[in-house]
């Protein structure tokens, strides 16, 4: 039996995620999406920095995910902003739920991306940050960035 590879190409990706949220566990999540919605994806015109996720009657939704309309697509374009069910096991969205419902909890997307063909969405369990997480998380990046720059000068 020949090994499959597993072929992958970022669309989308939410730096703001990690800035202001403390990020638990992930989990790949199936986007429903229509046919112009897709191409304008391979194209790369889709952005996730507004958008955030909810649990509705045992259901997965995004909402905010802006897919940029196909420029080809004429009456078969969607609304950028409509809303879009993502795909996931019953007992995934059982225990998201279950975890949501604790204080401090939220879901956030982290990524857009193709998996063989197929557009898929990494969303992430996630605890907001506190100002002082995020100027604790600035610092401990001004110093590594500082201390790369003196090791680059110093192997020159």
């Amino acid at each position: 039996m020949a090994q499959s590879k597993e072929t992958q190409k970022l669309i989308a990706n939410n730096k703001k995620a990690f800035h202001d949220y403390f990020i638990d566990e992930t989990y790949e999540a199936g986007v429903a999406l229509h046919g112009t919605e897709v191409k304008s994806m391979r194209m790369g015109k889709c952005s996730i920095k507004e958008s955030f996720i909810r649990i509705e009657n045992g259901e997965v939704f995004v909402y905010g995910m802006h897919v940029s309309p196909y420029e080809k697509g004429n009456i078969f374009n969607k609304d950028p902003l409509r809303v879009k069910k993502l795909l996931m096991h019953r007992h995934e969205i059982n225990r998201l739920a279950g975890k949501i419902a604790e204080k401090g909890y939220t879901l956030v997307p982290l990524q857009v991306y193709f998996k063989n063909g197929k557009v898929k969405a990494e969303i992430g369990l996630a605890r907001g940050k506190k100002l002082y997480d995020k100027r604790r998380d600035i610092a401990k990046k001004d110093y590594r960035r500082e201390t790369e720059r003196e090791f680059k000068v110093k192997n020159l």
